[in-house]
């Protein structure tokens, strides 16, 4: 309840001084001729702490819109007609006048009159109903109001006092990984999946409302900020990954902050498929690893899709393992009940002061005491990498990701300081897939679309040996396997007491269903993990809904070919 109050007390000061002014740019406005709406009807955004920057949007074409939350505010991407550069135009009704007074109102006694929440009931749903209460009772006050949107003014109240501020609008856009601000009078970046990074149309004016920006995100994330901790890396609600500083200590343009987004429903398995980041034969080569507890590692370079992809492969485990994951921030979203997701602890106190920091390195060795089927690094780059490749010997399965460009690239990284894993160690990963951003051809528009594609799947065999089992085709957009290569297949075989047509016979059957819950576009992560925890308990009966269902939609069951 304090870091409610704090933020409402900082938008409360942001306000004082702009009221005023405002007030008297109103008079002026009112007094002009107002502006013809432009070509596209477009208007400035309005915010509560900051201003957006009007641009000429008569020199652009609108590409798409959509709403972000209707009917208050929507997303417009637009080109120009000249340089083809594109905007991510944010558009939200704007409060008139009389409604930024009232806005203002409600406000100032939300802060004095609202009272500490029940400890059962959530925060916001709290402050979202003591809101709609406090706004009814203006209106009831105020009787007949016309031309008063009480339903936009609670748009309002709720977007700045426990939503994200100026920067709602792009919290929710689920086509939006990133959203990147500079600093002070700069546009704020938005990584879209469609368009990679595109500047937006807000821009902070004034530097107090960038900083009250920064700290009202760094309490929202449990965390504090300021001149003497000017740097803070915290987790948001809904599993955001805020990165922030504080003014003008470490950088030179005034507060800057990061936010990396994550669905709050992951990507799966079958998004994957069905997206062609990788084909249904290999999605089943890695169930069958997953199921065997082989060891891997998912190598890309930042932004590539590493954790979502591991995240993706680890929904194919057996629902009766036991997982112990160790990340700096939780990303991981698992469909399993015996799973221990583990945080490191930043340590307390200045400098070599500091006393009681947890690290990874730490983690990863309590780990073990948890007796884990599978132990899960979010990403090796420290000393901790040597930990786990010391449990993987022990005989646990381990996933983790590393920043990578190839498998050398890779090897020869984790050989190196800080990791300094010892060569012989090297082949305990098992295997090892690339993920990466590459952009796709439309042969018909001849259009380039960014997209994100496996292309490489290794099987380690020793340090510099390494067998390429599948890799992506980029002419034909096509997956290639080659799994008559495979060690780790025959070493399955060996294994189970498979022959190889039984083993083929089991990658079909898992390659069917994959392509069925894609046709039938069951792809949520739980609708993926109770067919995956069916097919465990009765194989035969979900492979045969599969062809049953595939054949009724004109799909056919193929075969998988070890060749």
């Amino acid at each position: 309840m304090p870091a409610l109050r704090l933020r409402l007390g900082l938008l409360r000061r942001g306000r004082k001084g702009d009221e005023e002014q405002s007030e008297e740019r109103e008079e002026e406005t009112e007094a002009k001729t107002k502006p013809a709406a432009d070509v596209l009807g477009v208007a400035p955004t309005f915010a509560a702490i900051t201003a957006a920057k009007l641009l000429n949007t008569r020199d652009y074409d609108e590409v798409e819109s959509y709403p972000l939350e209707e009917p208050w505010v929507y997303a417009r991407i637009l080109r120009h007609k000249q340089t083809s550069e594109y905007i991510y135009y944010v558009y939200e009704i704007p409060l008139t006048p009389r409604e930024r007074q009232l806005y203002s109102q409600i406000m100032d006694a939300l802060y004095w009159e609202i009272q500490p929440p029940p400890g059962d009931v959530d925060t916001i749903t709290y402050f979202y109903r003591e809101a709609r209460r406090i706004v009814r009772t203006f209106q009831i006050r105020m009787g007949r109001t016309p031309g008063i949107s009480w339903r936009k003014i609670l748009y309002y109240v709720t977007r700045d006092a426990v939503g994200f501020g100026p920067i709602d609008p792009l919290m929710k856009d689920p086509e939006i990984e990133d959203i990147s601000c500079n600093g002070v009078r700069r546009h704020i970046y938005v990584w879209h999946r469609r368009y990679e990074y595109i500047k937006t149309n807000i821009i902070f004016d004034r530097e107090d409302d960038l900083d009250n920006l920064v700290v009202k995100l760094a309490h929202m994330g449990g965390k504090h900020i300021s001149v003497a901790f000017p740097v803070v890396d915290a987790i948001l609600p809904g599993g955001h990954r805020l990165a922030a500083t504080y003014r003008k200590e470490v950088t030179t343009s005034g507060s800057t902050f990061t936010i990396r987004k994550f669905r709050e429903d992951p990507l799966t398995i079958v998004d994957m498929v069905m997206g062609n980041t990788l084909s249904p034969d290999i999605a089943a080569y890695y169930w069958v690893l997953m199921e065997h507890k082989r060891p891997g590692m998912v190598m890309g370079v930042t932004g590539s899709g590493k954790t979502t992809t591991m995240n993706a492969l680890l929904t194919l485990l057996k629902p009766s393992v036991k997982v112990v994951s160790i990340e700096d921030t939780p990303e991981l979203k698992l469909p399993l009940e015996n799973w221990v997701q583990l945080i490191p602890r930043m340590s307390y106190g200045f400098g070599a002061e500091g006393r009681n920091e947890i690290t990874l390195y730490d983690l990863i060795r309590i780990s073990l005491r948890y007796r884990p089927d599978i132990i899960v690094v979010g990403e090796v780059r420290g000393e901790e990498a040597y930990v786990l490749f010391q449990a993987i010997a022990t005989g646990h399965g381990g996933m983790t990701t590393l920043h990578a460009e190839n498998i050398d690239a890779a090897a020869k990284r984790l050989t190196s300081p800080p990791m300094n894993i010892p060569r012989g160690y090297i082949p305990l990963m098992n295997f090892a897939l690339l993920i990466r951003r590459v952009e796709i051809v439309d042969r018909e528009t001849k259009r380039t679309r960014i997209a994100r594609r496996i292309t490489y799947t290794w099987e380690i065999r020793d340090f510099g040996n390494y067998v390429v089992v599948h890799k992506w085709n980029a002419y034909t957009d096509e997956h290639e396997t080659y799994f008559d290569k495979s060690f780790l297949l025959k070493h399955i075989m060996d294994l189970v007491g498979w022959s190889e047509d039984e083993l083929r016979n089991e990658l079909n059957r898992r390659s069917t269903v994959i392509r069925w819950l894609a046709a039938k576009r069951m792809r949520s992560y739980h609708d993926v993990a109770r067919v995956v925890r069916e097919y465990y308990q009765n194989p035969e009966r979900v492979y045969n809904k599969a062809v049953s269902e595939l054949s009724e939609m004109g799909s056919g069951a193929e075969g998988v070919s070890l060749i």
